[in-house]
């Protein structure tokens, strides 16, 4: 995901916040909290991983399909994975209709 390189520090902080959390998740439960704040702490979890898979998307969709200047040929050879891996999931990729595996 090189077009992310220029948000690495953001991006990574939001990560090491996700992963304290998860920390205190399990931390709680060792503890024996009440299911109810465990349950509050694991809700917080999954809003912050919702929040970076969402920012996610937004880059590569920029980057890959929305970007300005971008030809056809080009959507096309940046829908693909790198090193020959099978094809990625791609929301609203150049080679989709939709939530499905990139034909490309």
């Amino acid at each position: 995901m090189s077009h992310l390189t220029d948000a690495s520090p953001v991006l990574i902080a939001r990560v090491r916040r996700i992963a304290g959390q998860g920390a205190a998740v399990e931390r709680e439960r060792v503890a024996g909290a009440p299911c109810g704040k465990v349950l509050h702490l694991v809700a917080a979890v999954r809003g912050a991983v919702n929040g970076l898979v969402d920012e996610i998307i937004a880059e590569h969709l920029e980057a890959h399909v929305a970007g300005r200047g971008l030809t056809d040929e080009a959507r096309a050879r940046r829908c693909r994975p790198a090193g020959g891996d099978p094809p990625l999931l791609q929301i609203g990729c150049c080679h989709t209709d939709g939530l499905e595996r990139c034909r490309a």
